[in-house]
């Protein structure tokens, strides 16, 4: 009997980690784990996560709607208590994205004194940004829900917001047919990421541990990281 199909939790849109192209699932995180379950013996299947806020995601981890998460996840000290990560595959950091027409002078989160910044409900940023308000340098933090991505590049423009804030690889996607928007900032983090699975779940771990150490080893991890996240981001090897 064939062993059942690593079902992968991921939020789309999420380019270039996970999106649609050509009406198929396509990014980083889709392409490694397809290659992870095929060095499994296993198939592959999809699990599209549709909550507003991304840490709802590992409740259906914890339910076993999927058997992993990979979805350009951050491994945080809150997540590791909820989740089992495996070892890091990517370095990246929180960039920031203005409408340069609107704010010329915005160059940084240095700039950003009585201004609004967005960010997704359960992103990496959204902490981030609430520690600029809470410094007094920037106003007020304005959360979208996770699939209001598209609304919160409209606001950039519109002024309903003056700056968003989220992964370097995902602005720099966002911004390339948009050109008024611009990324005046990277590197406000250092960020690792990396696929997680259910507590407890050493056997899961340590395989795709294992075949993440081969992809590593053979050139092709480095080399998706070049395809899809480009300079944003680099891969952080396997211990």
């Amino acid at each position: 009997m064939a062993p059942p199909a690593l079902t992968v939790g991921a939020a789309l849109p999420d380019p270039p980690f996970e999106l649609i192209e050509g009406g198929r699932p396509a990014g980083f995180d889709i392409e490694l784990t397809q290659l992870i379950a095929a060095r499994l013996g296993r198939a592959w299947r999809l699990a599209r996560y549709h909550g507003s806020d991304f840490n709802g995601i590992f409740a259906g981890l914890r339910s076993g709607a999927y058997d992993c998460v990979a979805s350009g996840t951050t491994v945080t000290p809150e997540r590791q208590e909820i989740a089992d990560f495996c070892n890091p595959y990517v370095v990246s950091g929180q960039s920031l994205v203005v409408d340069a027409e609107r704010h010329p002078d915005v160059r940084s989160t240095a700039d950003l004194r009585g201004l609004t910044i967005g960010v997704q409900q359960g992103n990496t940023s959204q902490p981030v940004a609430n520690r600029l308000v809470a410094g007094g340098k920037a106003a007020r933090v304005k959360v979208y829900a996770y699939s209001e991505i598209e609304q919160a590049l409209a606001d950039l423009t519109t002024g309903a917001c003056d700056a968003l804030m989220k992964l370097a690889p995902v602005t720099a996607w966002l911004v390339r047919d948009r050109p008024r928007l611009k990324v005046v900032q990277t590197g406000i983090t250092r960020e690792l990421l990396g696929i997680c699975v259910r507590r407890g779940d050493d056997a899961l771990k340590d395989a795709i541990n294992e075949a993440q150490r081969a992809l590593v080893e053979d050139g092709t991890l480095p080399r998706l990281v070049t395809k899809w996240l480009g300079p944003g981001a680099s891969a952080a090897g396997s211990r």
